[in-house]
């Protein structure tokens, strides 16, 4: 099922130069995962803290792009430069999943979305990279199915961040982010189903 990620190798080769300048520099992978959830986390507390303004919803587009590009960084300087570490891998899933968590939680804060349904939003998207990571402890590889993959979600909320800005939250909001918790379940189900799908095929 094609996703946002399926588009991830075109743009890495666009950010391949910006690696290089970094690894040469002597920035490291790990830094690099650490910058994204600080700037995540960041923003989150003022999407808290103001209750969606204005400027904090024009500026989470941006944010999430920027996110996307220093998490493909990342992988790049730990695979192409020989960075790649077991805390690495560590912190790339965990930081993945809490800054999510930090940038879309927020919302619940907003008057009119229904906490509920972002609060099922997301939890449904740490589950879904939860049961990725699990395909490799049963013998299958990291499984990044969709329908509705990280880079979805970003997507997802970051039009959600602008569509607020015009529009007052009512039906269509509530609509539209149960249509998300309902599409971050059918990934859980969906990863689970071809991991199980790989092992079968791998033993046949």
């Amino acid at each position: 099922m094609p996703t946002i990620y399926d588009l991830k190798p075109k743009f890495q080769a666009l950010l391949r130069p910006v690696c290089s300048a970094l690894a040469k520099g002597g920035v490291t992978a790990n830094q690099v995962t650490l910058a994204a959830f600080g700037l995540s986390l960041t923003h989150g507390a003022a999407n808290a803290a103001t209750g969606g303004a204005a400027w904090v919803l024009w500026s989470l587009p941006v944010v999430l792009f920027i996110r996307m590009a220093m998490n493909a960084v990342d992988g790049m300087l730990a695979r192409e430069f020989g960075q790649k570490s077991n805390l690495g891998a560590i912190l790339n899933e965990l930081t993945d999943v809490l800054s999510d968590a930090a940038l879309y939680l927020p919302f619940a804060f907003i008057t009119g979305v229904p906490p509920a349904l972002i609060v099922a939003a997301v939890l449904f998207g740490v589950v879904a990279e939860t049961t990725g990571v699990v395909g490799v402890q049963i013998g299958a590889s990291r499984r990044y199915d969709g329908p509705f993959g990280k880079s979805d979600r970003a997507f997802f909320f970051g039009a959600l961040a602008l569509l607020l800005l015009f529009f007052e939250p009512g039906r269509w909001s509530t609509v539209l982010i149960a249509f998300a918790a309902a599409l971050g379940l059918a990934t859980i189900v969906n990863r689970e189903r071809m991991a199980l799908r790989e092992i079968r095929n791998g033993n046949a």
